[in-house]
C-alpha cells in the first residue's frame, strides 16, 4: 500500500537548498549529516530554504529550531523515525504541522519562569503570536496555540499547555513543588540579549544567529532533578500528565505530520503493525481530524528514600497525524485546535 501524499501547499526545498542560510545554520548546529537527512525528509518552503544574505530572518531561525526539535523527537520515538524513513523511501516528505509540550503553572520552580512563559519567551522573538486558548478542564490544564506571523500555514505551530497544581489535592501540589523546585533556567543572559535584539529587529547577523540557535533547544528539556519514586507515584495517581512532566519535563510531547487522508493513513499504519490510536479525534467544526501512534515506553530512573535509584518503564513521547480542511468561504487552512481533540490525543501518554 502506498502512503498518502502530505498536503504540500507550497513547493518543497529546491535542489540547491543546501547553499542557503538555513542549511548552513543547521549544519553548524547539528552537523551536515543530520541536516541533510532533515532536508530530505521534511517539506521546507523555498522561501526559507533558499534565503541568503548577511542577515538571518526570524522565520529562518524559527524553522531551524523547529527542525532541531523534530529531529530530537524522532530520535526518541523509534516508530516515528521508521515512519519518516518509510515516507522518504517512497519519495515523499512529511509536512511538519505542529509540536506540543507541557509546562507547570507554578511560581517558585527554582530559576525557571512559571508555566508557559518558560517557552513563550523564546517563541515571541522568533515571530510567534498566541492564536487561541483551549480549556483542557478534564485534565485541569489550559492549552494555547502559537502561530508564526510571517508564514502561518508553512512554519510549524506550537501547542503549549499548562498544568494547574492548585486544582488538585494539597498533597499533589506539595509533590509538584518538590519535583520542580530544583529547576534551572537554561536560557543564558547572552541568549536572552540576542532574543531581545531579534524581537526588536526581526533579523540577526549570521554570527549572532549561529550563537543563538544552539542556546534554544535546551529550553525544551527537563529542567528539574530526577524525581523520587514516591512523588512520581503520588502524581500519577491524580494526573498522568504531571507524572509525565516529572520524567520528561518541557521536551516535545509529540510532533505532527499534516496529511490529506487520515483514515487511509491510519489503516495503512495498522496494517504495518504500528501502534495506532483506536479512534480518530474530530473537532466540533469537523475541519480538524487527529490521530497518533501510542507513546514510546522509555526507562527512567527514580530516586529512592535511601538515596539509591530504581529504574521504571514509563510513557515517553509520541507522533501524531492531523488533517486540516479550509475555512468556510476561504482558501486558508483551519489552523485551530479543539479542546476535546487535544484531551483525546493527550491520552497517548497515559499507558502502554
Amino acid at each position: 500500500m502506498t502512503s498518502p501524499i502530505s498536503q504540500t501547499p507550497i513547493p518543497s526545498a529546491s535542489a540547491d537548498a543546501n547553499s542557503g542560510t538555513l542549511y548552513d545554520l543547521l549544519s553548524a548546529t547539528i552537523g551536515t549529516e543530520a541536516t541533510h537527512r532533515l532536508f530530505g525528509s521534511v517539506v521546507i518552503p523555498d522561501a526559507l530554504s533558499t534565503q541568503r544574505g548577511p542577515g538571518v530572518s526570524r522565520a529562518v531561525i524559527a524553522e531551524a529550531l523547529n527542525l532541531i526539535l523534530l529531529d530530537d523527537l524522532l530520535q526518541r520515538v523509534p516508530v516515528a523515525a521508521d515512519y519518516v524513513d518509510g515516507c522518504r523511501a517512497q519519495g515523499r516528505k512529511i509536512f511538519y504541522d505542529h509540536g506540543a509540550l507541557r509546562t507547570v503553572a507554578l511560581a517558585g520552580m527554582g530559576n525557571l519562569p512559571a508555566g508557559e512563559e518558560a517557552i513563550v519567551r523564546v517563541l515571541r522573538p522568533l515571530g510567534y503570536f498566541r492564536n487561541a486558548v483551549y480549556p483542557l478542564d478534564r485534565l485541569k490544564m489550559t492549552g494555547r496555540s502559537y502561530t508564526h506571523a510571517d508564514m502561518p500555514e508553512q512554519i510549524a505551530q506550537f501547542f503549549v499547555s499548562e498544568l494547574h497544581p492548585e486544582r488538585f489535592s494539597p498533597a499533589f501540589k506539595s509533590a509538584v513543588r518538590r519535583v520542580t523546585e530544583s529547576s534551572i533556567d537554561p536560557l543564558t543572559p547572552a541568549a536572552t540579549a540576542l532574543l531581545e535584539k531579534l524581537a526588536a529587529d526581526g533579523i540577526l547577523s549570521a554570527a549572532n544567529a549561529a550563537e543563538l540557535l544552539p542556546a534554544l533547544p535546551p529550553c525544551f528539556e527537563r529542567q528539574h532533578r530526577i524525581p523520587t519514586l514516591q512523588d512520581y507515584e503520588l502524581l500519577l495517581a491524580e494526573s498522568k500528565e504531571m507524572a509525565w512532566i516529572s520524567t520528561e519535563g518541557n521536551s516535545f510531547n509529540h510532533a505532527t505530520d499534516r496529511v490529506p487522508d487520515l483514515e487511509s493513513l491510519s489503516a495503512e499504519q495498522r496494517t504495518l503493525g504500528r501502534p495506532m490510536k483506536d479512534t480518530i479525534e474530530v473537532s466540533s467544526s469537523g475541519r480538524v481530524r487527529q490521530t497518533a501512534f501510542h507513546a514510546t515506553m522509555v526507562k527512567r530512573r527514580f530516586l529512592m528514600d535511601n538515596e539509591g535509584f530504581v529504574e521504571k518503564e514509563v510513557p515517553g513521547s509520541f507522533y501524531e497525524f492531523i488533517t486540516r480542511s479550509t475555512l468556510p468561504g476561504s482558501d486558508n487552512l483551519d489552523l485551530g485546535f479543539d479542546s476535546s481533540n487535544a484531551q483525546g490525543i493527550f491520552a497517548m501518554t497515559s499507558a502502554k
